[in-house]
């Protein structure tokens, strides 16, 4: 939900997604003269407001902080012209109330007054439903809560048979992913069906909650991968959740369990749910069903109330049960999902399916990125592929706002410096600690080096160990094109924006035109993991050079607020995002006249195969 107020002198436009409403503010030149801040206070609607609260502070009210305690925005005020309010609650009523301060910090003036109510989004509205996990979990709030506490399996599994996470810290860091696939696997009754496409398949409550839907005559057939190592994981869990290879039903013998071995790397996870014979809804998006996929790294689940889009994913995931080689493999995806337009129609959702035959598909995707009018966000989990860092790099008006799990390359760096102020990236990071990856596996975490980050900020650490994987912050694969407009584009799925995921992995991507809600949950998650990300790399690089900051001071001589209304200045081109100068039209505009980004597949094809023999 969108919702814009204002007055003579204070503006505000307010995007309301699920659990975040982000508040952006404008202000005359005049009345910026002496402004020390803003307070903001909230409510549910017909209850009693009160201040939202921060970390900074006035050293004269404050001469001795303590890094755990947060503030009253009345008392220290936000010095900020973007604010999200993250303790949102989905699908209800808030009323909002925004002043101005001046005068003395220690007896404000209230002016400006801005008051306003907002509805968060319902978490699925019975055509869409979008479930993003805390993901930023080396946080102020993790340390203050519950103390940095490592989560163990006895806590990941402390789930009921209904779904319900009984595990504080579990709780919180799920945010309601975990709980919502449980959910859509729970209400699955009698007679209906589900089939399950899994690459990574060990989080025992889903795999003990199909079994449970088995045993009460749900019509369950899973696709997993199978390494066909003698300690697969996936084969492991499935043994301990006691899930059947088949069963017989109705005095036949029926095929539970299929296993996927001919691609290294299946990378599906979604699930469709069958409704008197016919496939209603499906369960898709970037999270693995694992503990790390719900409740560690960043992860969205999208679930799809739509029988076409449903009948999509069946024909897919029967074509997957036959473990398909390669090439077959490549002619079932590309005759389920076309290689779409450049135009999707209006209104409309797409699945593209991988392997493909090449690799086009990450020219259109740069395509709608150089398309854009205001604004481009992308996760991107790792590395960035050429072909998009050349559209995020190229000179325009529109802002490209990007989350990287990693470091940036010296590639991505020189893009942001060439771009400064138009395109920015933020990638996974720890306040205060360095974080180095091994090759094989793992991390290690090592302080930064004489900073005083201490005195001023909690320690903060993940909830998982670090001794294994490759992927602790971003695992979302999210492309949101022009997300503020009434014609946004959302692509969202398994596939990480690369070769390999388009021409070996089993894959699968939404694209969904025109709907706003959908942008809105989408738009607020992404902006809320960039933010958190972004400030973090700012500190500890300054801290790594040896800058000895006042960290969380806030500013009494209205230095801060310059940024925000200087030309080119990256704070100034965010705060213009809300409140444009123009109207510039949308993507669809300049896709309409795109040359075809699949007209050399073929030929790309042919190369590909003259380097390297076709797998299967």
């Amino acid at each position: 939900m969108r919702v814009t107020k204002g007055n003579d002198h204070l503006k505000v436009k307010a995007v309301a997604g699920t659990r975040v409403v982000l508040l952006a503010l404008d202000m005359d030149e005049a009345s910026r003269e002496g402004l020390l801040g803003f307070a903001v206070k909230r409510g549910v609607k017909g209850h009693e407001q009160t201040w939202l609260r921060g970390t900074k502070y006035f050293r004269d009210l404050v001469p001795h902080p303590d890094p755990k305690d947060d503030y009253s925005s009345r008392d220290q005020p936000f010095q900020t012209f973007l604010w999200s309010d993250y303790k949102a609650f989905a699908d209800t009523n808030y009323d909002f109330t925004i002043v101005a301060l001046y005068g003395d910090i220690h007896a404000f003036e209230e002016r400006h007054k801005l008051e306003f109510s907002i509805r968060t989004e319902a978490e699925d509205d019975q055509h869409h439903g979008v479930w993003f996990n805390r993901g930023a979990i080396a946080s102020h709030a993790f340390e203050t809560k519950f103390h940095n506490k490592r989560l163990t399996d006895e806590m990941t599994d402390n789930v009921s048979d209904d779904g319900k996470l009984l595990d504080p810290e579990t709780e919180w860091l799920s945010r309601g992913l975990a709980e919502a696939c449980l959910k859509y696997i729970n209400e699955t009754g009698p007679g209906e069906g589900l089939r399950v496409c899994a690459y990574e398949f060990t989080y025992l409550p889903i795999l003990r909650a199909l079994k449970r839907a088995l045993d009460r005559g749900v019509d369950v057939q899973i696709v997993y991968h199978d390494t066909k190592k003698d300690d697969d994981p996936n084969r492991a869990a499935i043994g301990k959740a006691e899930l059947p290879d088949k069963v017989m039903r109705d005095g036949a013998e029926t095929q539970i369990l299929f296993r996927r071995t001919r691609t290294p790397i299946p990378h599906n996870k979604f699930i469709v749910k069958l409704v008197g014979g016919e496939p209603k809804r499906v369960w898709t998006g970037s999270t693995n069903f694992t503990d790390t996929g719900f409740f560690g790294q960043t992860n969205v689940g999208h679930l799809v109330t739509d029988s076409d889009t449903a009948k999509t994913y069946l024909a897919y995931w029967t074509e997957l049960s036959g473990d398909p080689t390669h090439s077959i493999a490549v002619t079932n995806a590309t005759k389920l999902t076309p290689n779409p337009p450049n135009v999707i129609a209006k209104k409309s959702i797409a699945a593209f399916f991988s392997p493909r035959v090449a690799d086009n598909m990450l020219d259109w995707y740069g395509q709608r990125i150089t398309d854009t009018t205001t604004l481009a966000m992308m996760t991107i989990p790792f590395n960035v592929a050429s072909t998009i860092l050349a559209a995020l790099g190229k000179k325009a008006d529109a802002m490209r706002l990007i989350v990287l799990e990693d470091v940036p390359t010296a590639e991505v760096a020189a893009a942001e410096k060439a771009n400064r102020g138009k395109l920015a990236f933020s990638n996974g990071a720890i306040l205060g600690k360095s974080f180095i990856k091994y090759k094989v596996g793992g991390a290690k975490v090592v302080p930064i080096a004489n900073s005083d980050l201490d005195e001023w900020f909690v320690e903060e650490e993940l909830a998982r160990p670090t001794n294994n994987g490759h992927v602790f912050f971003i695992h979302s694969k999210v492309l949101l094109i022009d997300p503020l407009s009434d014609d946004p584009l959302i692509c969202s799925g398994s596939a990480n924006f690369s070769t390999n995921s388009l021409t070996s992995n089993d894959e699968n991507m939404l694209l969904i035109r025109g709907n706003t809600r959908v942008a809105d949950i989408y738009m607020t998650e992404v902006d809320r993991i960039f933010r958190h990300f972004r400030s973090r790399d700012i500190i500890n690089h300054n801290a790594e050079a040896g800058e000895q900051s006042k960290w969380l001071e806030l500013d009494t001589t209205g230095k801060w607020i310059g940024p925000n209304f200087k030309a080119s200045n990256y704070k100034n081109n965010r705060r213009l995002l809300f409140f444009p100068e123009a109207d510039v039209g949308t993507w669809s505009d300049s896709a309409a006249t795109d040359p075809d980004p699949f007209a050399d597949e073929k030929e790309r094809a042919a190369a590909k195969k003259e380097k390297k023999p076709p797998q299967g």
